[in-house]
């Protein structure tokens, strides 16, 4: 008898895990579906037959996978270590953005800029200007609402400068303090448990700050010089004095070899180390490197703003942090319920009136008052954010880790007892709950996927998105999914009929870990849910992206 090829058991086993059930089961489907010996599971049909061979073939057969699809009504009609848990990376957004579109709303945040101290008759403070976040993610040139690239951005630090022209406006001309960026509204943590240490000097793994400015990143471009020998040329963009660049960087003479650069920050570091090489006839070279301390930064600025505007400040520029105090250990401050979610309906908690600097003074925001002798604050400038709906749109499209921090921390601090990662973390927590999803299926230690520890099953996916279906902010959060071949992180995929503009969903990859979860519009014009996670993929490969999307266009054909 002939012996079958590694190749062929492993179709086989493939086959025998994956399960299709006939609609309207779903409820009664035991927590372990999905983990049964290949006795227990139903007979598998065409579509389980072809993603079993697709799984198998040799470039991902070592991968682990998930794979559910069910009809927009929960029927399930496939599923494949559904109960098994997976590293979600950026899918545990489509959880963080459903929890703010519920309980967050169209709410806006406000950073301002507060006169603490006295206002001398000469126009001049004896105290401190302080800029105080809000947890606004948009003190930055960004476009909103998304427009994909069709509208020109304003400069990174426009909503800035504006506050420094409202500043100057006032007719303040000394300050005899400092010029603080105040960041206590969330407690000072900067970096989620488990993020990668790798992660954190690029713009991706930006650090979270209650105060952020321009998406707490700087462009960094490398140009080659004038001549092969040169040393390479370096500009930040914004090119406000934080960072020192330390370059050896040359340009090479070899016109069909680019070169090799390379760009090194230590945490805690202002030493942008650059080393390599670029040749002399290569296209610049763009990366956007993490502002070490968001808060300090935006401090910086705001001074240097403020003396090319004709204000003198004769203290310094630095941050006011709040460190964080409670010691109860993540998972257990994660797992107390929060009481007062309630879906759907229900107004959300949100930070009282007085909680904000501008309720100080109200009405007199940007003029100097006739007598100050015995004011203790007062609002010279503020602005106004974006709003949540308008920010789940960008958070998801662009897959922005940052603005997905922020949503969490808004989240704990309208929701839970205050605005760090772990009470953000608590009331997604508790809003996954109550829509339906088993506890056991998830936990979250971030908002934006970034963290290694963050796991979550494909079902617990598919219910958060059936769940979404249902309400009455469902058509923000669909329209915020990128769309394949045309917006966001699914722009180059998808790009031909019959599924181009068909799949709207989250896109998600962080190490050796890809997900892609959403909806999908089938040949028999239904349109059906679905979430596909592999994990442990061969590093630096992308022959599992390749199979993700075929399994996509063979869930399309087949409903």
């Amino acid at each position: 008898m002939r012996t079958p090829s590694l190749l062929q058991i492993q179709r086989t086993i493939a086959a025998l895990v994956i399960t299709t059930l006939p609609s309207g089961v779903w409820g009664h489907i035991p927590k372990a579906w999905g983990q049964t010996t290949a006795s227990a599971t139903a007979p598998t049909g065409n579509l389980s037959t072809r993603i079993a061979a697709m799984i198998a073939e040799p470039a991902v057969a070592r991968a682990h996978w998930g794979v559910v699809v069910t009809s927009m009504d929960g029927s399930p009609i496939i599923a494949l270590h559904e109960g098994q848990l997976f590293q979600p990376a950026s899918n545990t957004k489509l959880f963080t953005t459903a929890a703010a579109l519920a309980l967050l709303k169209d709410a806006t945040f406000k950073t301002t800029v507060v006169a603490r101290g006295r206002l001398t008759e000469n126009d001049s403070l004896d105290g401190d200007l302080v800029l105080v976040g809000d947890g606004d993610a948009y003190l930055s040139g960004r476009p909103v609402p998304y427009a994909m690239g069709k509208v020109k951005p304003a400069p990174p630090l426009h909503s800035l400068e504006e506050m420094a022209d409202a500043v100057a406006a006032s007719g303040l001309k000394i300050i005899h303090g400092d010029i603080i960026g105040d960041d206590t509204l969330f407690p000072f943590e900067p970096y989620p448990i488990e993020w990668a240490i790798d992660d954190t000097a690029w713009g991706y793994g930006a650090p979270v700050s209650a105060l952020t400015i321009n998406d707490n990143q700087i462009r960094l471009t490398v140009k080659p010089g004038a001549k092969a020998g040169a040393p390479a040329e370096v500009t930040l963009d914004p090119g406000i004095p934080y960072y020192t660049i330390d370059t050896s960087a040359l340009t090479t003479a070899v016109a069909n070899n680019p070169g090799r650069l390379e760009v090194e920050r230590n945490i805690g570091s202002k030493i942008v180390r650059i080393y390599g090489s670029i040749a002399v006839a290569s296209q610049p070279d763009t990366e956007e490197i993490a502002i070490d301390d968001p808060a300090e930064y935006a401090a910086v600025a705001l001074k240097t703003m403020l003396a090319a505007r004709g204000i003198t400040v004769l203290g310094s520029a630095h941050a006011k942090h709040r460190t964080q105090m409670v010691t109860t250990g993540f998972l257990a401050e994660t797992r107390e319920p929060v009481d007062n979610i309630s879906i759907p309906g229900t107004p959300q908690r949100t930070r009282g009136e007085l909680d904000h600097p501008a309720a100080l003074c109200k009405g007199c925001e940007g003029t100097l008052p006739a007598d100050s002798s015995a004011l203790a604050e007062h609002v010279l400038a503020s602005h106004d954010s974006a709003t949540v709906l308008e920010d789940v749109v960008i958070t998801n499209k662009e897959s922005q880790n940052l603005h997905a921090e922020l949503l969490l921390h808004q989240l704990g601090a309208s929701m839970g007892s205050e605005g760090s990662t772990a009470q953000g973390a608590r009331v997604v927590r508790s809003f996954a709950i109550t829509a339906g999803i088993d506890p056991a299926d998830f936990v979250f230690y971030d908002g934006s996927g970034l963290s290694g520890h963050d796991l979550v099953t494909p079902r617990a996916i598919a219910r958060m998105l059936y769940f979404a279906a249902a309400q009455p902010w469902f058509a923000t959060y669909k329209a915020s999914l990128p769309i394949g071949g045309i917006d966001g992180t699914l722009e180059s995929r998808f790009t031909k009929a019959p599924l181009k503009g068909h799949v709207f969903a989250k896109t998600g990859s962080n190490s050796e870990t890809r997900a892609l979860s959403g909806y999908l519009d089938c040949a028999s014009g239904r349109t059906v849910i679905f979430s596909i996670l592999d994990g442990n993929h061969t590093p630096g490969s992308s022959a599992d992206r390749e199979v993700m999307d075929r399994i996509v266009a063979a869930i399309a054909a087949a409903n």
